[in-house]
């Protein structure tokens, strides 16, 4: 079982998106709020990133935002945040929404999302860090993504334990349940060995 007092949210900033993400957003942010997990993110106030911070602090839940100091912008940045962080770029970024993370949640986004959610795994592939990390995949956002993981394993690109870094659940409350119980798979360290020839 994880102790997860903080989780780290990664997700879209964009506008114009189909009210169903935006509803698991907020649900996700009201779930953690619930139970006392305080939510870490990039301090956005569109798209799901206001949605799932919204969701925490209209339940009384605490937030922490990092923001680089170019995207210190009060047309993107949060009002109401319990605290806020500006860093010097969007590198330093990552790696303090990590230092205070317990977890890790992919929520749906684009290029931004996607990078972040990839420099996670290949930290937990090379033993940076060894916190879960679940993908919303909120109406199969992510379907296409794990197909390919599932194509990289296929290919002999990645291990099996490495598909397994990773859980992922349709519904906030589902996924959860998953990251609290989840347990770091076992001989993450052979690829680098080389020992299994």
């Amino acid at each position: 079982m994880q102790n997860i007092q903080s989780i780290c949210v990664y997700c879209g900033s964009a506008d114009g998106l189909n009210q169903t993400y935006l509803d698991a957003a907020f649900l996700m942010g009201k779930l953690l709020a619930e139970r006392n997990i305080q939510l870490i993110y990039g301090a956005g106030k569109t798209g799901l990133m206001g949605a799932v911070a919204d969701g925490v602090l209209a339940n009384n839940g605490k937030v922490t935002g990092i923001v680089p100091k170019n995207l210190n912008e009060p047309q993107l940045i949060h009002n109401n945040l319990t605290k806020l962080e500006i860093v010097p770029n969007i590198h330093l970024r990552k790696a303090r929404m990590s230092e205070l993370a317990d977890a890790f949640i992919a929520l749906p986004g684009g290029f931004g999302t996607f990078d972040e959610l990839f420099e996670t795994l290949t930290w937990a592939q090379i033993g940076i860090h060894q916190k879960p990390i679940g993908l919303l995949n909120t109406l199969h956002y992510f379907d296409p993504l794990i197909s390919m993981v599932n194509h990289a394993l296929l290919e002999k690109f990645i291990y099996a334990e490495h598909k397994i870094l990773f859980i992922h659940e349709e519904f906030p409350q589902n996924l959860l349940e998953d990251l609290i119980k989840f347990e770091q798979p076992q001989g993450l360290d052979r690829w680098i060995k080389r020992d299994d020839k």
